[in-house]
């Protein structure tokens, strides 16, 4: 697996994370990947074989050439067809929803075709034009060019999503949100119309998915990862059990089969 990633433009930073490219030789025997949720909105453009999503054990729909990835709360399974060949934008929790008029919260838990989101002579014009570039050089400067274009103007990050998501990040996801707002519960229902709006999950399902990060990195990284109480503890969960409990319902198995398991290696090289 080649797995690249690269920096947006200056004036794209604070909404979008890093762009990716992801390149998987075809293989006989291909393994179904389990993609674990991560807290990002992913603009996608498949440029190699078909990739076959997985909505039941043995049900599949085949993911669109060009489609916005949306908050998920479940792991699910990807298997190529063939060979892997993907470029992507991996926006920030509250950055996607500067370039769109829906609601993001009408995006989770699902792949939305680019031309579903986006006046449709542009969007089919970007997919072709982003499949047709030579390089990944090339195709950065024709997304920028696009989000540029679509920026909504006057984009403008709310001041209590925009604190309450760099707390969270701070904190790996631990801070409790009524300590991040001083207990003002007039904000706390503010901050969860808000959330459903922009970033498409609760404030403490986001904190949740970004406290399994720190964990997975721990586990993926760390020489320890074999002490699950020292992860635990590292990470900030209340003990052991919490952990493992949460572990299970994002990724669907528990951490100690996570390492070295072949369906987690795509999302084990996402999180290294």
């Amino acid at each position: 697996m080649n797995y690249q990633t690269f920096q947006p433009h200056p004036d794209l930073q604070s909404l979008v994370s890093c762009y990716w490219t992801l390149e998987v030789p075809a293989e006989d025997n291909a393994q179904r990947q389990r993609i674990i949720p991560d807290g990002c909105i992913e603009m996608a453009f498949i440029l190699g074989d078909d990739i076959k999503r997985y909505t039941s054990d043995d049900e599949f729909i085949l993911q669109p050439r060009a489609m916005v990835l949306g908050q998920t709360m479940n792991p699910f399974y990807i298997e190529p067809v063939g060979q892997v060949n993907t470029f992507a934008v991996s926006f920030y929790p509250y950055g996607f929803s500067n370039f769109i008029s829906e609601p993001i919260k009408n995006l989770v838990n699902k792949e939305t075709p680019l031309n579903a989101l986006f006046e449709k002579k542009s969007a089919e014009e970007l997919k072709r034009k982003i499949l047709k570039a030579t390089d990944t050089q090339g195709r950065i400067e024709l997304i920028e060019e696009f989000l540029f274009d679509k920026l909504i103007e006057k984009a403008t990050i709310d001041d209590i999503v925009k604190t309450t998501i760099d707390t969270l990040l701070a904190t790996n996801g631990s801070a409790p949100i009524n300590e991040i707002l001083k207990s003002n519960l007039s904000k706390r229902r503010q901050l969860e119309r808000k959330f459903a709006k922009q970033i498409g999950i609760s404030p403490k399902q986001l904190g949740r998915v970004i406290r399994l990060q720190t964990a997975l990195k721990i586990l993926l990284n760390n020489e320890e990862a074999e002490n699950l109480t020292h992860i635990a503890y590292e990470s900030e969960y209340y003990d052991q059990a919490h952990f493992i409990k949460d572990f299970k319902e994002f990724t669907g198995i528990n951490p100690r089969e996570f390492l070295g398991n072949k369906n987690m290696a795509l999302s084990s090289l996402f999180f290294k």
